[in-house]
């Protein structure tokens, strides 16, 4: 079998397990987010600072029209699907996949330690705390690849954080991930793993697999109109802190994964790609580290 007939094979598998389920894990999320992230940001607002945005905003969308001279049959096809996205409840996957991602880059343009990316719509607080050697938590013979991932949490002056918190979540190793698709265990590969004494963590888990974002609704509907595709990269979450330490969130990628190159989200970095390397054992491991910039 050639290897671009086994990617398309993985990929149609993938999307097979996916389609049962994308419609109940993007309405999950986009519950999730206006359960907890609703009334997150600083009261009030400064009257400048929404003219300035609104106002170039909407200038945009003006220069958007005269340049390309848009018909009244393209106004109103945009605003009958601007109202389906908020009819379908999919402005918070709109946002990340679309938008998220230049905020991440504007707000930790001045970070000097390690690269981070978008949160995504997958976070769960108060996963299982787990020792600085651990397995995440998983089902018996839980599909996929094993991977040891480990490493070491530092300062920016490269002193060691003992007690370093990494809070690790991912998709399993059919792009779905747990409290968002059902019959998958609560905490399936999540966990709050504790650094050691000299920062240092070694975590066994799977190596996830790529997922494609709901495609169902409103979103979906554009990216086919657009002829994009729906994918993201094979990735692990990290959320990485420490007193007196700026909280890092993060995602790890994998080198020649599919989608790495073209992610719908376009949340990958170069600093974030990790090549693990075979064990001999059928597995694989990658030691990867974190620096964590003083907390302003």
């Amino acid at each position: 079998m050639s290897d671009a007939t086994a990617q398309a094979t993985a990929q149609a598998a993938v999307t097979v397990a996916v389609k049962a389920t994308a419609a109940a894990s993007g309405a999950s999320a986009t519950e999730r987010f206006l359960t907890d992230k609703t009334g997150t940001s600083a009261p009030g607002a400064d009257t400048e600072r929404v003219h300035i945005l609104a106002t170039e905003m909407i200038s945009a969308v003006h220069d958007i029209v005269r340049r390309h001279q848009v018909t009244y049959e393209e106004y109103n096809a945009l605003k009958s699907w601007l109202i389906s996205v908020g009819r379908d409840g999919e402005w918070p996957l709109f946002l990340d996949v679309w938008v998220e991602h230049v905020v991440e880059e504007v707000a930790t343009a001045a970070r000097q330690g390690s690269k981070g990316t978008i949160e995504g719509p997958y976070y769960v607080p108060g996963a299982p705390e787990l020792p600085s050697v651990s397995t995440l938590p998983m089902r018996d013979k839980e599909a996929g690849t094993e991977l040891l991932f480990q490493g070491q949490v530092t300062s920016a002056s490269g002193e060691p954080l003992a007690g370093a918190l990494l809070e690790m979540w991912q998709a399993d190793d059919e792009g779905l991930y747990a409290q968002f698709a059902p019959g998958i265990p609560e905490w399936n590969l999540r966990g709050s793993v504790v650094a050691d004494d000299e920062g240092r963590f070694a975590v066994t888990t799977i190596q996830p697999a790529p997922y494609q974002i709901p495609t169902d609704g409103s979103c979906g509907r554009l990216i086919s109109a657009a002829g994009w595709h729906a994918w993201r990269p094979a990735h692990l979450h990290l959320k990485v802190s420490a007193p007196g330490h700026t909280t890092l969130t993060t995602q790890l990628y994998f080198k020649g994964g599919t989608y790495v190159e073209d992610d719908v989200a376009r949340a990958v970095k170069p600093e974030l790609v990790i090549d693990p390397r075979p064990t001999g054992d059928g597995g694989c491991e990658v030691t990867h580290g974190f620096v964590l910039d003083p907390a302003s």
